[in-house]
């Protein structure tokens, strides 16, 4: 159960934090780019009793196409929302450095296979709603 929690709350650090990163070398035009890709980027993973240890991983980033128009029934609206999100993911383990002694210092974090824009899904994203 520690390790779905743990899991689950690096998600959407990974989404969040791969949006400052720079893409590998592949000529995509950030600013027109409309898709989902996978994205290289580096965070600080750190937990209490442990120093932080920097880590380059894959996470999912882009923009989809989404949509919204009125309607004349209820619920009023038709929508269509796609977010870029994980379709495949593995997990990595490393040993964080300088661990107190009581401390575990292992560390784990989902790196990106495949990524899809899709519904967006609790089990993989920080989805919000406005």
């Amino acid at each position: 159960m520690k390790l779905q929690h743990l899991v689950l709350g690096a998600l959407p650090l990974l989404l969040l934090v791969g949006c400052l990163s720079a893409l590998r070398t592949s000529g995509i035009n950030l600013r027109t780019f409309i898709g989902c890709a996978v994205r290289e980027f580096t965070f600080l993973a750190k937990k209490p009793g442990c120093k932080g240890l920097r880590i380059t991983t894959d996470a999912c980033w882009g923009r989809c196409q989404t949509w919204e128009k009125p309607v004349l029934e209820p619920p009023y609206i038709e929508a269509y929302h796609r977010v870029c999100t994980y379709n495949e993911t593995k997990l990595v383990t490393v040993k964080l450095p300088r661990c107190a002694p009581n401390v575990d210092p292992f560390y784990t974090y989902p790196v990106a296979i495949r990524c899809d824009c899709d519904v967006c899904s609790t089990a993989t994203t920080e989805c919000e709603t406005a």
